[in-house]
This record gives C-alpha cells, sequence and structure tokens, in this order.
C-alpha cells in the first residue's frame, strides 16, 4: 500500500480517536447541542474524515471504504454549507 495511501487512512483513524476523546465517554445529544466547542471540533474531525476518504479514493478507487461517498458528501456538506449544519444529522 502506498505511504500516501497508509497517511490518510492514520489521519482518519487519528481523527476518529480524536471524536472519542472530545466525547469522553459520555454519548449525550444535549450535551453535545450545548457544547459549541464540542461541535466545532467534532465537525472538523469529520472535515478531516471526509478529506482524507476523498484522497484515498484519488489515489486508488479499489481501495473499498464503506459508506464512503457519504462520507465525502457530509465533508462537502459541513464545508460548504456551514449555515445549514443540523446537529442531529451530525450527531447520527
Amino acid at each position: 500500500m502506498q505511504l500516501e495511501i497508509q497517511k490518510y487512512l492514520f489521519d482518519i483513524q487519528t481523527s476518529i480517536n480524536s471524536i472519542n476523546d472530545y466525547l469522553e465517554g459520555k454519548r449525550d445529544f444535549d450535551h453535545y447541542q450545548n457544547n459549541k466547542l464540542l461541535r466545532r471540533g467534532i465537525e472538523r474531525e469529520l472535515e478531516i474524515i471526509g478529506e482524507a476518504a476523498s484522497r484515498i479514493l484519488k489515489l486508488n478507487s479499489d481501495i473499498k471504504i464503506d459508506n464512503a461517498r457519504k462520507i465525502v458528501d457530509l465533508r462537502n456538506w459541513v464545508i460548504h454549507g456551514y449555515d445549514k449544519i443540523d446537529d442531529m444529522i451530525i450527531w447520527e
């Protein structure tokens, strides 16, 4: 596997771990919704995950990433539709 792809996979894993760290084991939507810093942090990690997935697929479209299109679409929505972000959709 290409070193660049491994780097993007590492970035995805790091962002997933960061989201888990941010939540501190609390899976509470009200806490998420009422904490702007938490929401923004998670949104940023989702951007990174989506961008890394997109770059992986551009380098090697044969690599299978479950729900890749949804992941990339979410990234695009968060970045370009920042004023229309629905906390419930991000939470899900």
